[in-house]
């Protein structure tokens, strides 16, 4: 295409028609969709109520502040994945290390109780990858 010309006035878009399959699956859907959407309503209610009632109910009254903070948080991570353009690593350490950051800064208690954590976890698996390395070395 040129870039210059501009496309005829009178071209029109023409649909593909449907094929046998296609109607019939049509048809199909439409029939049974009050059923399906009878039976996912009675489901997703019993569902929801026996496992996410304490969620709800915190959504419904949350304590000062949460939204706003909530919002600087997911706000962090698309930056995060705004930055990391290219490697796929980095698409998910970037927003990951950024909303960590977030947060920590509005709950650090929870960050701190976190760390703690993961500090232990990585020294154990750093010295079971020490102890394998120097069992190879040593074995050879």
């Amino acid at each position: 295409l040129s870039l210059y010309s501009s496309p005829a006035r009178d071209t029109k878009y023409v649909e593909d028609p449907q094929t046998d399959l296609e109607e019939g699956a049509s048809r199909l859907r439409h029939v049974m969709e009050p059923y399906t959407a009878w039976s996912l309503s009675h489901y997703i209610k019993a569902f929801c109520s026996d496992f996410f009632s304490e969620g709800y109910e915190f959504l419904q009254n949350p304590p000062a502040g949460f939204y706003p903070r909530l919002g600087v948080i997911g706000f962090a991570g698309i930056v995060g994945l705004f930055l990391a353009r290219g490697s796929k690593i980095k698409k998910l350490v970037y927003p990951a290390s950024l909303m960590g950051i977030g947060a920590s800064m509005y709950y650090p208690q929870q960050a701190a109780a976190i760390a703690k954590v993961a500090s232990t976890q990585v020294y154990d698996w750093s010295l079971q990858g020490y102890i394998a390395v120097e069992s190879l070395w040593k074995d050879n």
